[in-house]
Parts: structure tokens; sequence; C-alpha cells
């Protein structure tokens, strides 16, 4: 099942629940959610990348079963935090995909980038619903993501907040009569700034997003538009569209999330505050909806709702995020993992902002569209990827 499947697939409360990226910041929003259902919802594992303390604090306020962090070596840490608990630690590769592949009605997918690939792949394969905060999965392993949803009967609710938009405005059921999706985005922090500005803005300012609050990599991902090239491809598995039928348009405001035009002339759209814990309560119970702490939406206060067409020549990340779904096989893939490396060197301030797309651009072009048709080609094409940003990194920084 995708997220086409109908309420008919309800199930019942208490619902044993697993979040894979619980120290990141979809998955600290889903414990706090948790924290405050608690008669809904009973935690099995919890994943985390190295953040051990905050990690052990979580496990222990849920009474989680299992804690589990990637980083063996914040496992001392852990062990000793939870000893006593009843909690049992584990740290590696291998214990994060148990811990995704243990018996649970629902797991949050939310750790980021290509990391987070076998163990979103392993809770799918176990057949329950997935909430699928890491993009990264349908962008990177679209075919075997999905194939692997079909075979093993699974449910994908997307978590990001304009697919989780979509995915509402098609609860009619009525697939067959849309014609278009549009995805909005805010247009980040230099929405207005001409590329002579974006040439020398700092890591700060790219981080200084005007209406989300999100982690770096997020933000940056924002500041580019790749984010929003990364969420066409996403929709595109997600939904079954083509790449003609999504549409972006920049809603500065950030109050309406995701429509959906229909053929005959209606559009669905879905609306609310720029808060995440309102798309993450709706995958966390869905099909029932449960109460969170959200500001409220004020429509009279907002005033005016503004729409524009993105600027593909300050923004030419969607252009090549358009390209390389259109070109399918594994350039997707590479197209995610480039721009994780450069993103990276920006991070750390090793390129300029716009040294990011420019060395995503150089290394599509370098690697072309070679097959992806199963989670080891993936993987390699992930690391082939990595390596060629990283030697255009290399000689910009130099």
């Amino acid at each position: 099942m995708t997220a086409e499947t109908t309420a008919s697939a309800e199930s019942a409360f208490p619902r044993f629940v697993s979040v894979l990226g619980s120290t990141g910041s979809v998955g600290t929003q889903t414990v706090d959610l948790l924290l405050a259902d608690r008669e809904r919802f009973a935690v099995r594992a919890l994943v985390a990348g190295r953040n051990a303390e905050l990690l052990a604090r979580q496990a222990i306020a849920l009474q989680a079963e299992y804690a589990v962090v990637a980083d063996e070596r914040a496992y001392p840490a852990l062990r000793a935090a939870l000893a006593g608990t009843g909690i049992e630690a584990a740290a590696g590769a291998h214990a994060v995909v148990n811990a995704a592949a243990l018996p649970a009605d629902w797991t949050m997918a939310a750790i980021t980038g290509a990391a987070g690939l076998a163990s979103t792949l392993a809770a799918i394969q176990r057949g329950a619903y997935i909430g699928l905060a890491n993009k990264e999965a349908l962008v990177c392993a679209g075919d075997v993501m999905l194939r692997a949803v079909r075979d093993a009967g699974a449910t994908l609710l997307p978590v990001d907040s304009e697919h989780n938009a979509i995915f509402q405005s098609l609860a009619d059921g009525n697939r067959g009569a849309v014609e278009k999706i549009v995805l909005t985005a805010s247009g980040g922090p230099f929405r207005t700034a001409s590329l002579e500005e974006m040439a020398a803005a700092t890591v700060e300012m790219a981080l200084r997003h005007p209406i989300w609050s999100m982690g770096a990599k997020i933000s940056i991902d924002s500041a580019t538009m790749m984010n929003k090239g990364l969420e066409v491809i996403e929709a595109a598995r997600l939904f079954s569209l083509s790449d003609a039928a999504i549409e972006v348009l920049v809603h500065p405001q950030s109050v309406i999330h995701g429509m959906v035009h229909y053929q005959d002339g209606s559009v669905l759209a879905q609306l609310g505050s720029p808060d995440m814990r309102v798309p993450i309560a709706h995958c966390l119970a869905w099909p029932r909806r449960i109460a969170t702490a959200s500001p409220r939406l004020d429509l009279a206060q907002v005033a005016r709702l503004e729409f524009f067409a993105p600027d593909t020549v300050r923004f030419p990340a969607l252009r090549l995020a358009r390209e390389a779904l259109q070109a399918g096989g594994g350039t997707p893939t590479i197209l995610n993992a480039a721009n994780e490396v450069a993103v990276d060197a920006f991070l750390k301030r090793r390129i300029g902002f716009l040294d990011i797309v420019a060395t995503v651009d150089r290394v599509l072009q370098r690697l072309g569209t070679p097959p992806a048709a199963s989670l080891e080609d993936v993987m390699d094409l992930d690391t082939a990827g990595r390596q060629a940003a990283l030697q255009y990194v290399g000689a910009a920084a130099a």
C-alpha cells in the first residue's frame, strides 16, 4: 500500500511505535507528541546518530524497550545512562537496521540522508505503517523502496509538510481525476537576493530560514531550493505522477502547504501554521487525528497569500532535480549524494554558497545516467557521487 491507501486500513490503539532518528528535528517533535499521548502509543525502539545523552532521556521518558545509537563510540555513554532501567542498549549500523525490523505498528523514518536507506527499507519490509520523513529513501532508491512496499503490503505516510498536504487533499480518493499537484516553497532566506549577494552569503545567513525551524542540512537545502527539487522527485514516486504534473510555487507566507488541481476545475488545498507537529501528528494517528499544541491558523492575521513562479536562474537546483527525475535510473541518487557532500562542505566553510549547486551540476555531468536496480546499486552510486563531489569540493577549496 502507498499513500493512496484509504481510511479502511485503520488500526487499533494502543499503537506500537519506533522512531528512527529520534534526536533530530522531526524525531524530537515526534517524541514530544508521543509523550503527550501516552495512552495511545507504546514505544518499541528509539534510534539516534550519536547523541547518547538525549537518546537516553527520551528512552527513559517513553519507557522504550530498545535504544540504539549508530555511532559505536557513543555506546558506553548510552549504556551507562540506561543502566538499571531495563531498556536494552545497542550500537552500530547493524543494530540500527535490527531496531527498524522489530515488530511495530508504525515507524517514523527520520534518519537524514542516504544513511537512512537501509533502516527505512528494513521497516518497510516489516509491512507496517511508515511515517516517511527521510525523503532520500524515495529520491535515491525509489524503485527499490516502492517495490518493497508492494511486496510487504506496507503503507507509506508522507511526513514532509508539502507531501502530507497533497496526501490530505487526495483523501476523497479521486486520484484518476487529478490534473496536477502544487508543492509550495517559502523561497528561503535568499528569495529576493541577487546572485552577487548569494555568492557572498555566509553559513549564518543561509541557516536563517524566515519561516521554518529545521536542522542545518535541510535549512541549506531550502536556501538553495534543492529541498524543493528533492520533493519534486519524492512526489513523483509517492503519488505516481510525471514531472509535468508537479508544479512548484514560491509562497512566502507558508500557509498553504500543497494543492491538488482536479479536472473539473476544483483546487483542494491543505492550510496550516508552519509547524511540523501537524503533519507528524497526522501520520502518527492516521487514519484518525490527534490533538497538537500547534499554533492555530488565523487567516485574518495573515491577511494576504502570495505566489510566485520559482526563478531557476538564481536557483538552478530545482532545474537539476527535474532533469535528474526525467533521466531516471541512478541519476537522482547521484544528485542527492553530491548535494550532501557539497552542503557539508559549505557548512564547514570550505566552499561558497553558489558552489553547492555548481558542484552537484558537475558531478551529474561527469557520472551520467547509470541504472539502479537494487539497494546495492544505489549504495555504489551514492559512493561514486560522493567521491566525485569530494574531488570538486577539494579543488574549489584549494
